[in-house]
């Protein structure tokens, strides 16, 4: 590795969680198992439990698989952090990953962090019970932009609006759910490849999601929040932020506003084009969606013991 090598991190958000992360780390390296500890003390439950444990179905629910993510990613930067730390340009991360990020770069302690979390899970099933709602992902393009065919579904059914521009043949949209089936349908025969209704427990990214904005948006004036030791690109703007007054904002208009992570990819990658961008969470599924959209990027993943030690010797 270059001396003068460095590094964007990057943190994946919900839907990535799986049973049995970050168990491999835990028996590995006491700097992780430190972090599960310092979390389920903060939580006053035990979170590390449903991580290696599960069962999936509980480690699924909105208000677990926000912490039980960001645990996970702190747990993998505490292993790296003294040889990775001083090497790092700029951090983001999807939806929630986004809050790991910022913990990574100083914006947010471990207990602040994991309980703000653990917050806005709750308040976002919350929202979803109170104004029940869909998400569905469109793969392929389709005739007159998805903007488009969400402003036809909304007038000829119920609201609905982009969420995820995750690349440009893959958008998540998020509404009620007769606008959402409306949505899709539309998309079939506007020539998407594929429509996919998620599993989700609401509107996430969407207007339904303003009452659980309201709520984070107090979570977060408690929160504590310093500036960042690094940019930490914004889902919302696509643009990095050096303040926590501005994060704070962002994170709160975050829950209704799309995740614009190809628009962010596009313009990180044009300002650190030289930079390895690392995955710090269970899959790849950032990995795909950068390697997509800037093919020239040098681009890795690290959710596991072994992955953590492969870096840790080239770091060396």
């Amino acid at each position: 590795m270059s001396r003068g090598m460095t590094f964007v991190l990057l943190f994946p958000g919900q839907g990535s969680q799986k049973p049995g992360m970050a168990q491999d780390l835990s028996e590995s390296y006491l700097a992780a198992r430190e972090v599960l500890m310092r979390g389920d003390e903060s939580l006053g439950v035990s979170m590390t439990s449903l991580l290696f444990n599960g069962p999936e179905s509980d480690l699924t629910l909105t208000q677990n698989a926000q912490p039980a993510l960001f645990l996970h990613g702190a747990a993998l930067f505490a292993v790296l952090r003294d040889r990775l730390a001083k090497r790092v340009v700029a951090a983001a991360g999807h939806s929630l990953g986004e809050f790991t990020a910022y913990h990574a770069a100083g914006s947010l302690t471990l207990e602040r962090g994991v309980r703000l979390v653990r917050r806005r899970g709750e308040l976002m099933y919350e929202s979803g019970v109170q104004r029940p709602g869909a998400m569905a992902a469109v793969l392929g393009d389709v005739e007159g932009g998805i903007e488009a065919l969400c402003e036809r579904a909304t007038v000829e059914s119920d609201l609905v609006v982009p969420a995820n521009f995750n690349n440009a043949v893959q958008v998540v949209v998020s509404g009620t759910v007769a606008g959402v089936e409306k949505l899709m349908e539309l998309a079939k025969e506007a020539g998407a490849r594929r429509v996919v209704r998620l599993n989700v427990s609401g509107a996430f990214h969407s207007p339904l999601m303003e009452s659980a904005a309201e709520g984070l948006e107090l979570a977060l004036d408690v929160a504590e929040m310093v500036d960042p030791d690094y940019p930490v690109w914004s889902n919302v703007t696509g643009n990095p932020v050096s303040s926590a007054a501005e994060a704070r904002a962002l994170l709160r208009q975050q829950l209704t506003s799309p995740v614009r992570w190809e628009q962010l990819i596009q313009r990180m990658t044009a300002q650190h084009p030289d930079a390895r961008y690392l995955e710090l969470g269970p899959g790849n599924v950032l990995t795909g969606l950068v390697r997509r959209i800037a093919p020239g990027v040098q681009v890795g993943t690290c959710g596991t013991a072994a992955e953590a030690e492969a870096l840790l010797s080239e770091l060396d």
